[in-house]
């Protein structure tokens, strides 16, 4: 409905208008002017003589709009039921008056003619009055029914109070009880905190303790100790590690370092050797043992301690840190002449020596096969992986040992000789001839023989030798000259 104030809209449960705050008039729905239009029409029809006026109507129309001119809203149906009720029997009153006009009519109309017209006169007459009775008594019952919408409208005002009153106090009750259950949820909830933190702090408080007796707090113990230096705690609590668990390497590094620091590497290495003797198969502890290594630069032992383990999972698992020996094209023995030694490492790095002493990454790289001259010779080689890692050194032996060449032939052959004569050695490959002309024996100290040689005059005691590259010298060969010139 519209304020008739203002013209807004106004919600059915409102008793003042949104917009001005005017009060709302609460009136019945009802127009008394169709109750007096029904009561004069049943009254024509039972032969009422008035007829209803046009200034009645008029009036009614007038009253009907002054006084609910301002009517805005439609009554709840139990109101409506108790208006309707009271114009019900309005009607009824009515119509129990038209009833008996109706049989005064009859009754006159028995007696004669002459009465019956003096008696319909009456009868009119008093139906007249009667009809002018009813509507005053309609405009009677129009003033209850105004006074009673009035009243109505109070009374209405009054329990939309009284109703309005009991909903707030329904909403501050449902308001209080929110909050009390918002109180109690809140305590619930810091109840239940209260609760979590200290089973929080306890489960602290046990973990802590756990984890100090725990393998992992005596290795964190002993790492302190060792921070402060304090060598005899770090070593006890490394111990009491090992003691909870001997197949973790951390409680092994801890105790190797103890013993590092102090400059005992001797002990920080028994330290690993001693538990991989009674685990072989414990890769944690083959790479804990490898890191000590690199860490106290001992490289070449890395190659030592995988080339003693038996375990090919513990190979797999270190690889990287596997440096192969390099191996040999030729095997070591005796040959009887010159050879070449070739040396291979599936691609690493190889470096030898053939003097006897051991190779490291200083000593000759190889990068061509080896020649192996008449003698004996000793080659170590290495061979160095990507990590740096030396492998243990391969050793081979070689003698070349050539056989010795008969004793030089020399020409001519003894004699005696009247011309001037030439003599010459014939000196085999791998030798160098050396004479002398005075009997001695020749030596590498004696004549080279590098070509033919003028025989001397009179007598001459020629003497030759062979010697090899390795030192070797051939049997000696004698020729006895005479060289007489005729003249």
């Amino acid at each position: 409905m519209r304020c008739t104030h203002c013209g807004a809209m106004i919600p059915d449960d409102m008793l003042y208008c949104p917009e001005c705050h005017m009060e709302v008039q609460i009136v019945p729905d009802y127009n008394p002017l169709e109750d007096v239009l029904a009561q004069e029409v049943k009254g024509s029809i039972e032969d009422a003589t008035r007829q209803i006026r046009t200034d009645d109507i008029r009036r009614y129309r007038r009253d009907g709009t002054r006084e609910y001119s301002n009517s805005t809203r439609v009554l709840s149906q139990g109101e409506m039921d108790e208006i309707r009720a009271r114009r019900n029997e309005a009607m009824r009153q009515g119509r129990q008056s038209g009833r008996s006009t109706a049989g005064s009519a009859r009754q006159s109309g028995s007696d004669s003619r002459y009465q019956t017209g003096r008696t319909s006169t009456g009868s009119m007459r008093q139906t007249g009055r009667n009809t002018t009775g009813s509507m005053r008594q309609t405009g009677r019952n129009t003033t209850s029914m105004r006074q009673t919408g009035r009243m109505s409208t109070g009374s209405m005002r009054q329990n939309t109070g009284a109703m309005r009153q009991e909903r707030n106090e329904a909403e501050e009750r449902r308001r209080q009880q929110i909050l009390r259950k918002k109180r109690l949820a809140k305590k619930r909830r810091q109840r239940a905190l209260i609760i979590v933190l200290v089973l929080l702090i306890l489960a602290g408080i046990l973990g802590f303790v756990l984890y100090q007796n725990s393998y992992e707090g005596q290795v964190r113990k002993g790492n302190q100790a060792l921070l402060t230096s304090d060598y005899t705690m770090a070593e006890n609590y490394f111990n009491k590690a090992i003691s909870k668990n001997n197949k973790k390497a951390e409680a092994y590094t801890g105790l190797s370092k103890t013993y590092s620091q102090q400059d005992d590497l001797e002990g920080a290495e028994a330290v690993f050797l001693t538990a991989i003797s009674s685990q072989p198969s414990n890769v944690e502890l083959y790479k804990a043992a490898i890191d000590f290594y690199v860490d106290s630069k001992q490289l070449l032992k890395i190659s030592e301690l995988l080339d003693a383990c038996e375990d090919d999972d513990v190979l797999l698992d270190v690889k990287s840190y596997v440096s192969e020996e390099p191996e040999f094209s030729l095997e070591e023995g005796t040959y009887p002449e010159v050879q070449e030694v070739s040396l291979g490492s599936g691609g690493e790095t190889i470096y030898y020596t053939t003097d006897g002493s051991e190779p490291d990454t200083s000593s000759t790289k190889y990068e061509e096969p080896i020649l192996l001259e008449e003698g004996t010779t000793t080659i170590k080689a290495i061979s160095v992986n990507k990590k740096k890692v030396p492998s243990l050194t391969a050793v081979k032996v070689y003698t070349v040992d050539i056989p010795v060449e008969d004793a030089p032939a020399v020409t001519p052959s003894t004699g005696q000789y009247d011309t001037a004569t030439q003599i010459t050695i014939n000196v085999p490959e791998g030798y160098t001839a050396y004479y002398t002309m005075d009997g001695t024996d020749p030596g590498t100290t004696s004549a080279k023989y590098e070509g033919p040689i003028d025989m001397p005059a009179g007598q001459t005691m020629f003497c030759a030798v062979l010697v090899s590259k390795s030192g070797k010298m051939t049997q000696i060969t004698k020729r006895n000259y005479v060289l007489e010139l005729s003249e």
